[in-house]
């Protein structure tokens, strides 16, 4: 008994309480979303707002681990996860007549997707990661942009001599069976359907299990350290340009991963969706939410998602009062007294601090 005592005492401590409410917002929320549905009480409109959500948290997760955690204003979040998302179609559409487990091409498309954003984010983080500030923001905004351009001019097939690319003009030439999955400008059409809200929390649950672990590790405590100040973090012997480039990379696989979830959510998505302002409003959930607070994260990204809906019967003044919520908020959360009073809140809120002799001794 003591040691469960113990155990939930350690559970909710001050360092570890934030990344344990995250998993229990996401737990519960997962299982009174799946009570609503099998219960018939959620309307078809929020059902289809479910896989996007979750696309979009895990996507913040990922740029709250660069912009709040390593202090990197990064604006090509987007791009990531147009790379994750294109590539996704891509490897479920050559599956598709090999694997007919719809979750099993999902799961690889997830994979597959991570890997080629991270690989891009290698790329791009070597020259990227030497600038700061307004110029590394600037930079990786156009790679966004770069990304979205060269996706819109480009042409993919599979048949059954393997891929066929084209760019710019179609010019492929599919054999008997063969399957055009990226069609330039139109994007990519009749793909198959296979995302689920079910891995979807899966995926928010295994990226808050990667950050969460990395922060509390000795490199995620370089990350803030060269954050927070960079020549004493070089003094001391940290590689700063290495220790950068691991959250971008992070960063931006967790993008790629969210990416293909979501290009597998429709069955005609377009490059354009990509777009800059889809990485200025993950950056909103992001900052909304606090930056390096992946809680704040999670819970602004659903209301900010859920919220236009919410508000879809007041017609044209629907955006009016979004913005003014988001004004309102704003203020608020910046606000010294505001958050004196969370603080208190949450204080009043948590466990009692355990015995120093019984924390000597753990």
């Amino acid at each position: 008994m003591k040691t469960e005592n113990n155990f939930f005492k350690k559970l909710f401590a001050k360092n570890y309480r934030s990344r344990t409410i995250s998993f229990l917002i996401i737990i519960v929320g997962y299982i009174v979303v799946e009570a609503l549905m099998m219960s018939g009480n959620l309307s078809s409109m929020f059902q289809s707002l479910l896989v996007p959500v979750t696309c979009y948290i895990v996507a913040a997760i990922g740029l709250n681990l660069n912009v709040g955690v390593s202090g990197e204003l990064n604006l090509g979040q987007a791009g990531f996860m147009c790379i994750g998302a294109f590539s996704g179609v891509c490897v479920s559409g050559a599956l598709a007549p090999f694997i007919s487990n719809g979750i099993v091409r999902l799961l690889m498309a997830i994979v597959v997707g991570a890997v080629l954003a991270a690989l891009f984010g290698m790329i791009i983080g070597i020259p990227v990661l030497k600038l700061q500030g307004d110029y590394l923001a600037i930079v990786t905004l156009a790679f966004g942009e770069i990304v979205k351009s060269l996706i819109n001019n480009m042409y993919i097939g599979f048949d059954s001599e393997g891929f066929q690319f084209s760019f710019v003009d179609n010019n492929l030439h599919l054999g008997p069976g063969g399957k055009a999955l990226i069609n330039g400008p139109m994007g990519a059409t009749g793909t198959e359907r296979i995302s689920t809200f079910t891995i979807g929390v899966l995926l928010i649950l295994a990226a808050l299990f990667i950050v969460y672990n990395l922060m509390y590790s000795r490199s995620g405590r370089a990350i803030m350290a060269c954050r927070d100040n960079r020549i004493a973090a070089e003094s001391v012997g940290i590689h700063v340009a290495n220790t950068k480039m691991l959250a971008f990379v992070v960063s931006a696989s967790l993008a790629g991963a969210a990416g293909a979830l979501y290009g597998l959510n429709y069955s005609t998505l377009v490059p354009s969706k990509f777009g800059f302002n889809l990485s200025i409003l993950i950056l909103v959930y992001v900052v909304l939410g606090g930056l390096g607070n992946m809680t704040g994260t999670i819970i602004s990204t659903i209301v900010l998602v859920l919220l236009p809906e919410l508000l879809r019967g007041l017609a044209d003044y629907r955006m009016i009062i979004y913005a003014v919520i988001l004004i309102i908020t704003m203020i608020l959360t910046n606000n010294e007294k505001f958050r004196g009073w969370m603080a208190k809140l949450k204080d009043s809120l948590s466990f009692k601090k355990q015995p120093k002799e019984v924390e000597a001794h753990e």
